[in-house]
């Protein structure tokens, strides 16, 4: 029998411690589009974990003196799928790839969390058990599987959800109501042996954003008719959205490998898409109608990009290889305006080890979904999923 750590803290929501081509199949479903924000929070020390509000608490820690908070100076390490840190929402999961924000989250923390090899689809909530609410047939091999989830744009009405998986033959984008099996919205994605990670987004205006892999053939994301190595716009029955660079096209942009994550600003004025190569990882400001031929940062590392949130002054982006958060300063203009910083990784701030998933709460805080059990050192409570902080280091810490 499971064992989950009962939380009876009564503490506020802070942190101690997101050419035309031929779409092979649509389906006709309407939705509304809404946008999120993200914005800077303050620094913490590695001392302090993430700290959310749990249901039915009041007040705010930032509201209070510094005198008089507590912080989480010691933890204790898991005991079986009970873990004893305030930010953790889930434990033992599985490759918890994607995480999406629900509404109401700044009141009481609760998400949905996609597993990539299940294909499991999720709600998470402090102090219950997680309820099932699909569970999709995917293939999970290389990279594949449940890689991505959204909620519709209008899912306060319709309660619908997107997803971005591998079958046996493609890769596709599906919907999925409750009570109902998916159902297919955008098919005949190219599928490999790699490149086979997508990343969807709603873009604040009704419509959905997809980033697909190259299917692990470089070729792919410059050809007018593959679907692969792509950004798409499309609406919620699967074709392409008005105002499209082409009118009859869902390509948006076109250039990318292995996409770990899509992000906006607030505003939806700036478009941010992370990259894996063979030889490096990459981040673009996504301009529609071009290629993705000219980064924005570049890490010869290879950290491993996954989830990404724009915070007004500050992009944050998960980096799943190196078990860390990273931090990149923008300027007023939009551009990036230094090297990144980095944290959550157990010296500038608390680590859960690999990050992935990585979806906005409020102007301050996100959930992210950790995927320990896919190449790193999983604890006994992982995979989890847990609220976390924008947090730079002090120090830089990125390549060039």
């Amino acid at each position: 029998m499971r064992t989950r750590c009962h939380r009876t803290s009564r503490r506020p929501l802070a942190l101690l411690a997101a050419g035309a081509l031929l779409l092979t199949s649509c389906a006709s479903f309407e939705d509304r589009g809404t946008g999120q924000t993200f914005a800077p929070a303050p620094q913490l020390t590695p001392q302090a974990g993430p700290e959310p509000r749990l249901p039915g608490e009041d007040g705010g820690v930032a509201d209070r003196p510094p005198s008089s908070r507590a912080p989480q100076t010691s933890i204790p390490p898991p005991q079986g799928c009970t873990d004893f840190d305030r930010a953790v929402i889930e434990t033992c999961l599985d490759t918890v790839s994607s995480v999406a924000a629900l509404p109401g989250s700044a009141s009481e923390p609760s998400a949905l969390a996609g597993e990539r090899r299940s294909g499991r689809l999720l709600r998470v909530a402090p102090d219950s058990d997680p309820t099932e609410l699909a569970k999709i047939e995917v293939d999970a091999s290389g990279d594949g599987g449940l890689t991505a989830i959204a909620l519709s744009p209008s899912y306060a009405e319709d309660q619908l959800v997107f997803a971005y998986i591998t079958t046996a033959t493609d890769n596709r984008v599906v919907r999925i109501a409750p009570g109902e099996p998916p159902k297919p919205v955008l098919t005949g994605i190219p599928k490999g042996a790699s490149g086979n990670h997508g990343a969807l987004l709603g873009d604040g205006k009704g419509a959905l954003l997809v980033a697909t892999g190259d299917a692990g053939d470089p070729a792919n994301a410059a050809r007018a008719d593959s679907l692969a190595g792509k950004v798409l716009r499309i609406d919620t029955a699967g074709k392409p959205a008005a105002d499209n660079p082409v009118a009859s096209s869902p390509v948006l942009a076109s250039g990318l490998h292995t996409p770990g994550g899509l992000c906006k600003s607030s505003d939806g004025s700036r478009l941010w898409v992370t990259d894996r190569t063979p030889d490096k990882d990459l981040l673009f400001r996504i301009q529609p109608g071009t290629s993705l031929a000219l980064p924005t940062w570049t890490w010869p590392d290879k950290p491993g990009l996954a989830g990404c949130a724009d915070g007004e002054s500050q992009l944050v982006i998960n980096a799943a290889t190196a078990g860390n958060m990273q931090s990149l300063p923008i300027t007023p203009d939009g551009s990036v305006g230094g090297k990144p910083s980095v944290s959550m990784d157990g010296k500038n701030g608390p680590s859960y080890g690999r990050l992935a998933g990585l979806d906005p709460i409020d102007d301050k805080l996100a959930f992210a979904g950790t995927v320990n059990k896919d190449g790193g050192q999983p604890v006994s409570s992982d995979d989890r999923v847990v609220v976390v902080q924008r947090q730079p280091s002090p120090g830089g810490g990125g390549k060039d």
